[in-house]
């Protein structure tokens, strides 16, 4: 069975989480098997207060329909361990991920590339968000820079396997692919 993988970016506060949980929900209610899941696979992590208030923020709203599964770091694993054509995942976000990686002082281009290879193998049907970091300012600092150079690369990598590509700004939805 083909992969189906929708892509949905945007800025911050754009209201893409919104509209990729809706879209995501909307594909899983279409599933006819009785062994259907939904899966929200997170990439962020609590370090202080206002972050945990955003991650309960993404939790309130989903509802109980989800199973959360939390990857910080192991996202291809992640992929590869629910794979199968009755599941439907949200990874939010890739760059949140991404930021992981650099703090984690990962191999971002060895792990990008595992992902991207997951993501075009799976038989679910997945929506990843990411934030478009390529429309601001050039950064003032290296770390900066290299987080806006990874995060865009990776979004043109998973925009270029993925099946549908949509842009959101200000809660309204553009769809870029196809």
């Amino acid at each position: 069975m083909p992969h189906d993988i929708h892509f949905v970016l945007g800025g911050a506060r754009s209201g893409k989480s919104r509209i990729a949980e809706n879209l995501a929900f909307d594909s899983f209610k279409t599933m006819a098997s009785d062994d259907a899941q939904l899966l929200y696979i997170a990439t962020a992590q609590a370090f202080d207060d206002e972050m945990q208030a955003r991650i309960d923020l993404h939790q309130q709203r989903r509802g109980d329909a989800w199973k959360l599964v939390e990857a910080p770091i192991d996202l291809a694993d992640n992929i590869k361990l629910y794979d199968n054509p009755h599941t439907v995942m949200l990874i939010d976000c890739l760059s949140v991920w991404v930021t992981n990686l650099l703090i984690g002082d990962q191999d971002i281009k060895a792990e990008s590339e595992k992902l991207c290879h997951g993501l075009d193998n799976s038989q679910a049907t997945i929506f990843c968000v990411a934030s478009e970091t390529g429309l601001g300012i050039v950064p003032d600092n290296a770390l900066s820079r290299q987080f806006r150079d990874e995060s865009g690369l990776l979004n043109q990598h998973v925009a270029a396997l993925a099946d549908h590509v949509y842009f959101v700004t200000a809660g309204l939805v553009s769809k870029l692919k196809p």
